[in-house]
């Protein structure tokens, strides 16, 4: 399988990194951290989650519109599959997504057949919105029909549903990630996602920078928009900013609305809060 060359140079993702964090760090502005709010797919993924814990944190989402009015709420609440409808069932206010994780996450190892199904029930569960791993075990030994394969077949089973394909960017290499990127959008992704937040190299600036030239790729050759989710390790506000200032430069502001940017996170709702509002808060 053919790739198109990456159109950067890898040798600089370094420093490009760095600017990216100087930046983030220079200037905030309230409306940024607004909007970065409204980005957050909130999200408990806990070995530990249990439907009275998953229906509170869900409750959490209810009151935040009602204590916060002047606030966008967040862009999704994301969950295990079987628990997809504990959020459906509780979640009272319009425009917060439900999304589950599926097809076998976070390792992505177990048979294709399990995860179509998995990612099936998900949406008959209330889910709106799918996570996946890319089969890194296939990945990595460039079995790259499978992988088509099967992200495909999990998008024909769920249709309209919004797909969100993590790349796992971490254990990659640069050139790995831009292959990877290219790979999931052609199967029919509707987000690229850097990671599961589950090994410990998780999302990064240089990820990110490459993730992103990959969809303005996909735009320019086919006008297609697609989304960047980075997740894993995204905790302050000045981490938040290192990614929406990467989608900014790289895609434009036209990026920067919860159709095409989410973020990944169960403790920056809280750090965003209390820096919006210059006190802290514990909301969530």
């Amino acid at each position: 399988m053919n790739f198109p060359s990456l159109p950067i140079n890898t040798a600089i993702l370094a420093e490009q990194a760095r600017h990216f964090t100087e930046m983030a760090h220079q200037s905030i502005s309230i409306d940024q951290m607004r909007l970065a709010f409204s980005c957050i797919d909130l999200t408990t993924l806990n070995a530990t989650d249990t439907v009275s814990g998953v229906a509170r944190f869900t409750g959490k989402v209810n009151s935040f519109a009602v204590q916060y009015p002047e606030m966008k709420n967040v862009a999704a609440i994301c969950v295990y599959p079987n628990m997809a409808n504990v959020v459906r069932e509780n979640l009272a206010v319009p425009g917060v997504h439900v999304a589950a994780v599926a097809g076998g996450f976070p390792s992505s190892m177990t048979f294709k057949s399990i995860k179509v199904e998995e990612a099936r029930l998900a949406v008959i569960e209330g889910s709106d919105e799918i996570d996946i791993v890319m089969p890194l075990w296939a990945f990595l030994d460039e079995n790259y029909e499978y992988c088509r394969a099967e992200i495909r077949a999990i998008k024909e089973t769920i249709g309209d549903t919004h797909l969100k394909v993590i790349l796992e960017s971490g254990v990659l290499t640069p050139e790995q990630v831009w292959m990877a990127s290219i790979l999931a959008l052609q199967s029919g992704a509707d987000f690229i996602k850097t990671s599961t937040g589950k090994l410990p190299n998780a999302a990064t600036p240089e990820a990110a920078v490459v993730m992103c030239h990959a969809l303005k790729y996909w735009h320019e050759t086919t006008g297609q928009k697609r989304g960047f989710k980075p997740a894993g390790g995204i905790a302050t506000t000045a981490d938040a900013m290192v990614y929406l200032n990467i989608v900014k430069e790289i895609l434009g502001e036209e990026w920067l609305n919860p159709e095409l940017f989410r973020l990944g996170a169960s403790r920056l709702a809280n750090h965003l809060l209390s820096d919006i509002l210059n006190k802290e808060i514990t909301h969530f």
